[in-house]
C-alpha cells in the first residue's frame, strides 16, 4: 500500500543526511539547514523541483517506478534503502533491471562524482542515462532519465550539438551498443522491444541494423550480424558544439562497470590540447549558461 506520509518523511531524512560533497556538488553559499537542497535532489534525479517538493510535502502524485529509481540514485541509496523507497510507494522492489529503473550502487556514483574535471555519465547498456556529472550535463545537456539511442534516431534536434561529419560514427556506435545488449541478455525482452521500436521509427536505424544478413529473430524480424559490432563500441571521436565555448573535440570512451549492464561513459581530450583547455573552461562556465 502506498504510504505517502512515510514516503515524504523517508525522502526528507535521506536528503538531510547528505552533504553536497557526497554527491559531487560544491558547498556553495552558507546553508541554513543540514543536507542537500530540494532543487539539488531534483536536478540529480532529472525531475522538476516542484514535483519533488510535493513528494516531500505529502501532496504529490503517485511516483512511477522510473522516478523512484532516479530518486534512489540521487539520494545514494544502497539496495535496502532502494527497496524501502519502493515499498513505501506501493511497489515491489525490482529484483534486477537493465532499463531506466536500474539501480546504480553508491560506489559507482562515487566514481562519477570524483570525475569532476571531465564529462562522465552512467548508462545502461541499451542507452538509458541513469546519472551524469555536472560536466556531462554542461557538455551534452541534462539527459538523466532519457534514452540517448531513441533520441538520436527519432529526434533530429538531438543531433544539433554534433558535427554532421560525426553522425555516421555515432549512429554505428549506438547500433553496436544496442546489439551487444541484445546478444548479452537474450532473455530480457527490453532490448528486443527497443530494436523493434527503432526499426519501425527510423529508416537509418533499420538500414544500419540490416547491413549484414544472418542471425536470429528479434521482434518478428531477423537479428543480423552488423560489421562485427557484437562486442559493442568502446571509443568514438566526436566534436560537440557548445553555445558559449564553441566546438570541443573529445573521445567518447565506454568503460564496462562491474554491475551487470552498466557503462561509465567518459569524454576526454589529450592533455595540453585546445580541447582540454575548452573542457577546463566548460568546468568554469558550468550548466548555468548551457543552451539547448
Amino acid at each position: 500500500m502506498n504510504d505517502r506520509q512515510e514516503l515524504a518523511g523517508f525522502l526528507r531524512g535521506c536528503r538531510e543526511r547528505l552533504c553536497p560533497a557526497d554527491v559531487g556538488l560544491p558547498d556553495g553559499a552558507r546553508r541554513r539547514t543540514a543536507g542537500l537542497r530540494r532543487e539539488e535532489v531534483a536536478r540529480l534525479a532529472g525531475m522538476s523541483v516542484d514535483y519533488y517538493a510535493r513528494l516531500e510535502q505529502n501532496r504529490g502524485p503517485h511516483p512511477s517506478r522510473h522516478l523512484l529509481a532516479a530518486l534512489a540514485r540521487a539520494l545514494r541509496l544502497e539496495e535496502d534503502g532502494r527497496d524501502r523507497l519502493f515499498h513505501l510507494a506501493g511497489y515491489v522492489a525490482p529484483e534486477w533491471s537493465s532499463g531506466a529503473d536500474q539501480h546504480v550502487s553508491p560506489a559507482i556514483l562515487l566514481i562519477l562524482d570524483r570525475l569532476h574535471d571531465v564529462p562522465a555519465q552512467v548508462m545502461s547498456d541499451s542507452g538509458d542515462v541513469l546519472a551524469q556529472n555536472a560536466m556531462a550535463a554542461a557538455l551534452l545537456g541534462p539527459n538523466v532519465g532519457r534514452n540517448v539511442v531513441v533520441r538520436w534516431f527519432t529526434e533530429p534536434a538531438s543531433r544539433l550539438r554534433y558535427r554532421a561529419a560525426d553522425a555516421d560514427g555515432m549512429s554505428r556506435a549506438y547500433v553496436a551498443d544496442l546489439r551487444a545488449a541484445l546478444v548479452g541478455r537474450p532473455d530480457d525482452p527490453r532490448p528486443a522491444a527497443l530494436v523493434t521500436r527503432l526499426r519501425a521509427g527510423s529508416a537509418e536505424f533499420a538500414a544500419l541494423w540490416g547491413e549484414v544478413g544472418g542471425g536470429r529473430d528479434v521482434g518478428g524480424q531477423r537479428d543480423v550480424g552488423g560489421r562485427g559490432a557484437v562486442g559493442g563500441s568502446r571509443e568514438v571521436g566526436l566534436t560537440v558544439r557548445h553555445a558559449e565555448i564553441g566546438e570541443i573535440t573529445v573521445r567518447r570512451q565506454v568503460l564496462v562497470a562491474g554491475e551487470a549492464g552498466l557503462r561509465v561513459v567518459v569524454y576526454t581530450a589529450p592533455a595540453g590540447s585546445s580541447a582540454a583547455g575548452r573542457l577546463a573552461l566548460l568546468r568554469v562556465v558550468g550548466v548555468q549558461t548551457m543552451s539547448a
